[in-house]
C-alpha cells in the first residue's frame, strides 16, 4: 500500500531560507508549503492542514515563533500539528531559549527548538524523528 506524502509547512520571513529548505524537503519526497508569516500561515493550514510545522522564532516580533506554535496548539483543528521552532537569535543576539527540559519545550507550544543554521541532514533527520513518532 502506498503511502501519502507528508505535508510540511515552512514560516519564515526569509525568502532564501524558504526556498533552500523547500528544496531540501521536497528532494526527500515531502510535499511543502511556504508562509512568510504566522497570519498567511494560518490561513493556508485553515485550508489544508500539514503534518508538520517549521517556524521561524523571529518574524515580525521576537517571539512570533512562540506565539504561532500557541496559537496552533491551542486549536483544536491544529492541536494534533508538530511544530518545531527554529532560530538564529542565540547566534545574532546572544539570547539563549534552548529547552533544558520537556516541560520547558512543552511550555514553548513545541515538539523541538533548533538553533539556525541548521544543517539539512540534521533538519531531515529532526523532521523524519517527529513525524515516525507522531504517528500521523
Amino acid at each position: 500500500m502506498e503511502t501519502k506524502p507528508r505535508r510540511i509547512l515552512l514560516v519564515d520571513d526569509d525568502s532564501d531560507y524558504l526556498e533552500l529548505n523547500r528544496r531540501v524537503l521536497e528532494a526527500h519526497g515531502y510535499n511543502v508549503d511556504c508562509a512568510y508569516d504566522p497570519n498567511e500561515a494560518l490561513e493556508k493550514m485553515s485550508a489544508a492542514p500539514p503534518d508538520l510545522v517549521i517556524t521561524d522564532l523571529m518574524m515580525d516580533s521576537l517571539d512570533a515563533g512562540f506565539s504561532f506554535a500557541q496559537k496552533i496548539k491551542a486549536d483544536p483543528r491544529f492541536r494534533a500539528i508538530l511544530v518545531i521552532i527554529l532560530t538564529a537569535i542565540g547566534r545574532q543576539l546572544g539570547f539563549d531559549f534552548n529547552p533544558r527540559s520537556a516541560k520547558e519545550l512543552d511550555a514553548m507550544c513545541a515538539d523541538a527548538f533548533l538553533e539556525k543554521p541548521v544543517p539539512p541532514p540534521a533538519l531531515l533527520a529532526k523532521v523524519k524523528e517527529l513525524l515516525e513518532r507522531g504517528g500521523q
